[in-house]
């Protein structure tokens, strides 16, 4: 190798290696908490009525909806859970939905009153009609994504008294 190619490689060395440095720091970076399909779900800052149902709901949720073993939220609260992965996520304690109206239709499941709302990765159900919002957000993936909500609605009328948020 005559010195024109070590020269070379001198400087290729050091700028491959600084590529690769620049490359895992991005791809640390891209995959943090703020993905769709992640295990983190925004934890709520509930009214400390509202409060006070979601811990007593997170003490009756299942260990499975819908086959999905139960997981744990990171960061860890009486107000999340996740089952499966991707995850279906509750959290309890969320604001009055947007999409919440007086002509809003809901669906019933095993008793509990749910607003649906189609997403592009799947369904968003929120409790209508109890003393806290409880929302569970289901991937397409499961389709149909009603089904998770057949688990979870013995825990919700058990701990989510009827009436208005």
């Amino acid at each position: 190798m005559n010195s024109a190619h070590r020269s070379l490689a001198r400087r290729l060395v050091p700028l491959s290696a600084t590529v690769a440095l620049v490359l895992v720091s991005a791809a640390g970076c891209s995959f943090t908490g703020d993905s769709d399909d992640t295990k983190a779900p925004a934890v709520p800052t509930p009214a400390p009525q509202a409060a006070a149902i979601c811990r007593a709901l997170h003490k009756e949720l299942p260990d499975a909806v819908n086959g999905l073993k139960r997981g744990t939220a990171e960061p860890a609260s009486d107000y999340t859970a996740v089952w499966g992965d991707p995850a279906v996520q509750l959290r309890c304690g969320v604001p009055r939905p947007e999409a919440m109206g007086s002509k809003t239709t809901s669906a019933e499941v095993n008793g509990v009153d749910w607003l649906p709302e189609k997403r592009p990765d799947g369904y968003r159900f929120t409790t209508v009609l109890r003393r806290a919002y409880v929302e569970v957000t289901v991937p397409k993936k499961y389709s149909p994504e009603i089904n998770p909500l057949l688990d979870l609605a013995r825990a919700v009328k058990k701990t989510v008294p009827k009436g208005v948020a």
